[in-house]
This record gives structure tokens, C-alpha cells and sequence, in this order.
């Protein structure tokens, strides 16, 4: 099952960044803000944003693939995106509407590759077999130390055990944040780093500022 890319008129948003960056909250702040201008928004996820989708993510963010090394996360995470793009993201695309994304491709490029030390090649042909032309338009780097996103992420989830992720050091850590700003750099046509450390409102605002700047919306 593959991507029909053809016709797709809506915006592709996504946000990146490491643990406790406030993704999830920014994603709802935008989408609350196109949705006062009139947009259509839809606010999906990665692992996940669909039914069997979410399934995979129970599967890997447990920790249970853990074992099998990155090349099956990455081949997992492949399997959640190709039926998030064709069951989601890309009906929302071609009917018009705005697609807030919560991680997508560039975790892959980042967890798997730049950590994971997945051959780069796998990760391209994967990309390639789940996305096509499905790509974002705008990706929002959400930027913050990994000390201080780890001690958001601890108190998000109270006493929940961390995730496969959260639960790597704080050196992990900080090869997300290296890893994500290096994409950024290679790719600032695409790519905006926003400042995660300020209030959130703050953030919200420089977010809207980088959509306006790159998809000409009017306030």
C-alpha cells in the first residue's frame, strides 16, 4: 500500500524536536489558530494518527521491539507511517485542509538514523516507500535543552514509567537535539527552529510568525 500523491491542496505542517519540547501543545495551539481563520485542521501524531497505526506505537514506544535493534524500529515505524499517510494525512491534504503533524519523518532521520546508526540508505528507501511525495511544507524545530526537556517530560507524566525513548540518558538526549538542529541547517528552506524554552504563548507566537513567513497566511 502506497501514497497516492496527486492533488493535494492543503498544507503539510510538522513539528520536531526531543522529549518535553512541547510538540503536542504547540501542534493544538496552531491548529486552533488556522481553525479561527476558517481552515479545516487536522492534528495527527507519530507512531500513529490512525487505528492500526496507533497499535504499532503501543508496540514500539513499550519497548518491546527494543530488542530487535533500530532496523526494526525503523522498519515499525515505516509500517505506522504508510498507513498514516494513505488513511490520514493524505484524504486531509486533498481535500483542502491544514495537516499538524506531531513528528514524522525527521524523528525516523534522527532516532533510528543519527542515534540508531541505521544505514542511511535503509532510511531513505523506507522514507521513500511510505511517503512518495507526501512531504511537509513547513517543519517547526522545536529546540530546548535535553536537560530541561527531560525534566518536562518526567513531570508530564507524573508516575507513569518513561517510554522506549524518555527513558534513554541524558547523552541520548542530547544527540536528538545535535541531530534535529543538523536537519534544520542542511534543510532551512523547510525547516524553522523555534525557541521551546520561551512561555508557551511565546512559542505559539514565533510558530504562527514561521507560517505566515512560509505559507503566506494573513492573521
Amino acid at each position: 500500500m502506497s501514497a497516492d500523491t496527486t492533488a493535494r491542496p492543503g498544507r503539510f505542517i510538522t513539528l520536531e524536536g526531543g522529549e518535553g519540547a512541547g510538540k503536542s501543545t504547540q501542534a493544538r495551539l496552531l491548529a486552533d489558530r488556522l481553525r479561527s481563520l476558517g481552515h479545516e485542521c487536522v492534528v495527527t501524531r507519530e507512531p500513529g494518527g490512525s487505528p492500526m497505526a496507533e497499535a504499532l506505537r503501543e508496540v514500539i514506544l513499550s519497548g518491546v521491539a527494543a530488542p530487535l535493534g533500530p532496523s526494526a524500529e525503523t522498519v515499525l515505524f515505516t509500517a505506522a507511517r504508510i498507513v498514516h499517510v494513505v488513511q490520514t494525512i493524505m484524504p486531509a491534504l486533498k481535500r483542502g485542509a491544514f495537516v499538524v503533524c506531531d513528528r514524522f519523518t525527521d524523528s525516523t532521520r534522527v532516532y533510528q538514523g543519527a542515534l540508531g546508526k541505521v544505514d542511511p540508505k535503509l532510511i531513505d528507501s523506507m522514507e521513500e516507500i511510505a511517503i512518495r511525495d507526501c512531504r511537509p511544507d513547513l517543519t517547526l524545530v522545536l529546540d530546548l535543552p535535553a536537560k530541561t526537556g527531560l525534566a518536562r517530560a518526567a513531570a508530564r507524566r507524573a508516575n507513569e514509567a518513561a517510554d522506549r525513548f524518555e527513558a534513554e540518558g541524558l547523552a541520548y538526549h542530547e544527540g536528538l537535539r545535535e541531530g534535529f538542529l543538523a536537519i534544520a541547517k542542511a534543510e532551512p528552506e523547510r525547516c524553522r527552529v523555534i525557541d521551546a524554552g520561551l512561555a508557551p504563548e511565546n512559542v505559539a507566537d514565533a510558530i504562527w510568525a514561521a507560517v505566515q513567513d512560509r505559507l503566506g497566511l494573513i492573521s
